[in-house]
């Protein structure tokens, strides 16, 4: 995995996503796929095939990482909605899930 990558997909993905309306969003995959390969391309100025797997890699990678921080994020506004009740009987089922 390459962060540079990761991180330049990431923004590529958020502007397809919320600008370029006419591009569908199953498509955003397929091109963070082919921009982290060109990408860690023109970084490594050579191809191999490491370079394009990890390219590849890297690219998908930022489709992943968007969608735990979104996860993430939407948990934490949720959470802050919760009685109190609520919050201990959430923070006792992940605490038996930790354990299992």
């Amino acid at each position: 995995m390459v962060p540079l990558v990761i991180g330049f997909c990431m923004c590529i993905g958020y502007v397809i996503k919320k600008s370029l309306d006419f591009i569908p969003n199953k498509y955003i995959p397929l091109i963070v796929l082919i921009v982290g390969i060109g990408l860690n391309i023109l970084l490594s100025k050579k191809v191999t095939t490491e370079i394009v797997i990890a390219g590849a890699l890297s690219g998908l990678a930022s489709i992943g990482t968007h969608q735990t921080c979104k996860c993430l994020n939407n948990r934490r506004e949720n959470y802050g909605d919760m009685t109190d009740e609520e919050k201990k009987k959430q923070q006792k089922q992940l605490d038996k899930d930790s354990d299992e």
